[in-house]
């Protein structure tokens, strides 16, 4: 069996979908780490949900994360190959917000997280995501990569988290706290 390490990172490059290596910290792959730490806080939160409705969310988001990740990797020359995150991935998004928005009221000031250990892992994942927003902003603007939809994409979703995280505070029995209170 080979060994699961290649050494090939060992300089200070990777590998992404185009030609050559680069830099592990160009912002490319800061973009790409900052989609995949998004990920793994998202499978904190669901591990951390008894909600099932909630998991069945983020593990289809995780799946498109991965699908993010490819395009975000992807060179400019090859980016369309593997161009996946489009209106119907931010209408579903949009969808999952307007379905939640019916079940609970959200609130209108920052909120304090903590209620929960689920909503709390919501948070930390909403702002892991909007740090992949502005890693993934930043390479739109350095020109390398074409699809403005990443950026929507990411937005959306940290506003679906944010309503995940007042719906798991809700179900779970916690007090909404807002920093009005204080």
């Amino acid at each position: 069996m080979a060994p699961f390490f290649t050494a090939e990172g060992d300089s200070g490059k990777t590998g992404f979908l185009g030609k050559g290596r680069i830099s592990k910290t160009s912002v490319r792959i800061e973009a790409v780490g900052s989609v995949d730490e998004a990920n793994a806080a998202l499978g904190f939160a669901r591990a951390l949900t008894e909600l099932e409705n909630i998991q069945a969310i983020l593990l289809h988001i995780q799946k498109r994360l991965y699908l993010l990740m490819a395009e975000l990797s992807a060179s400019v020359d090859s980016a369309e190959n593997f161009d996946r995150i489009g209106q119907k991935e931010i209408k579903w998004l949009e969808s999952k917000i307007e379905d939640l928005e019916n079940e609970v009221e959200l609130p209108r000031e920052f909120i304090i997280p903590g209620e929960s250990p689920g909503s709390s892992a919501l948070a930390v994942a909403r702002t892991v995501v909007r740090r992949a927003e502005r890693r993934v902003v930043a390479l739109l603007e350095a020109k390398q990569i074409n699809n403005p939809l990443l950026v929507a994409y990411l937005n959306r979703l940290s506003s679906l988290l944010f309503v995940l995280e007042v719906y798991e505070t809700s179900q779970s029995g916690g007090e909404i706290r807002s920093v009005k209170e204080v």
